[in-house]
């Protein structure tokens, strides 16, 4: 084994075991209630795994939206800088970054989950493939797990260590493997096409970031659509259940946290008045002010002036009325 194997072992081999956990613990619950070598108890297992690994992602999504929101709003500065330093690369690329870091901006945030679960990816697509080949396991699948693992089968006439390409002649593997690549395709176009059509500014498409962004746009489908052929069918349903995930985080977090000066949150302004009017409390008018905002002073009642206090001798010229008295014009109490 070379340096490089040795690299790979050191990597794969703690991704096994944390994979195969999460995997057999999975099939003990659902074979509780379907039967333990069948496809559909190893598929659920699969997509539990899925949902599993994008929980525990969460937290990388949300530090991978707030650069993207980071990006599209720094993109005029961008422009300055390259109107300016358009002559002189050098100072062009240093003055870039030194306006990520100052805006605390990653450019390459964007791609962290994807990258971090091509590691989980592969180490699937290993089980299976081991499991299939060999009936052998890798971490805390046993040797009769992957047995069954490898050997089990969806309705009975798919394998899901099946591929499009290797479907050994089953019309049905074909067509389920065709339909999760389509799925596979079209989830990762619109999760795409809805972040660059409703949560980008209109100043952020047309700079580098949303070239970068178009070029994902029409890549990453072309990618996974090639690659999808040769992907087992137990593979097929941890990616695409993997996309569905994304497309509805993404949507949840555009409808209610849009970035400022965007499609998304031009609806959502929209939405939250509409919503205000339904339960009655319409937005404060120049013409009819609400009493909330009156100054505290000119809500308290005016206060009754007191009378001065009058000495005995001027008491005496007065009549000897008191200043609380009323009195006529000659001076007679009434």
């Amino acid at each position: 084994m070379g340096i490089f194997g040795q690299i790979g072992h050191f990597i794969m081999t703690p991704l096994y075991y944390a994979i195969s956990a999460v995997l057999v613990a999975w099939h003990w619950v659902f074979s509780l209630v379907l039967p333990a070598d069948g496809g559909a108890s190893w598929v659920l297992s699969i997509i539990g795994l899925t949902l599993v690994i994008r929980a525990a992602l969460i937290p990388l999504f949300v530090k991978q939206i707030k650069s993207s929101r980071n990006m599209q709003l720094i993109q005029p500065k961008v422009k300055e800088l390259q109107k300016k330093y358009g002559h002189d690369r050098e100072k062009l690329a240093a003055e870039t970054m030194k306006l990520y870091k100052d805006s605390g901006t990653n450019p390459f945030a964007s791609c962290l989950p994807i990258l971090i679960q091509m590691p989980i990816f592969l180490a699937l697509f290993r089980l299976l493939d081991h499991a299939a080949k060999s009936g052998t396991g890798n971490g805390f699948l046993t040797t009769s797990l992957a047995k069954s693992f490898g050997e089990s089968e969806l309705f009975g006439v798919i394998p899901i260590k099946s591929t499009f390409l290797d479907s050994g002649g089953v019309l049905a593997v074909q067509i389920l493997a065709a339909f999760l690549v389509v799925a596979m395709t079209a989830t990762t176009f619109t999760t795409q096409r809805q972040l660059m059509s409703k949560n980008m500014p209109a100043d952020a498409l047309s700079g580098p970031y949303a070239q970068q962004q178009k070029m994902l746009l029409y890549v990453l489908p072309v990618v996974f659509a090639v690659g999808g052929i040769a992907f087992p069918i137990g593979v097929l349903f941890y990616w695409t259940t993997s996309n569905l995930w994304t497309m509805g985080q993404q949507f949840y977090v555009i409808r209610n946290n849009p970035a400022p000066g965007t499609a998304a949150a031009k609806a959502k302004a929209e939405r939250d008045a509409a919503k205000a009017a339904r339960h009655g409390h319409p937005t404060a008018t120049p013409e009819a002010p609400s009493t909330a905002l009156e100054p505290e002073a000119d809500r308290r009642p005016s206060q009754r002036q007191q009378p001065k206090r009058q000495s005995r001798e001027q008491r005496k010229k007065s009549g000897g009325a008191r200043p609380t008295d009323k009195t006529t014009p000659e001076g007679e109490q009434q």
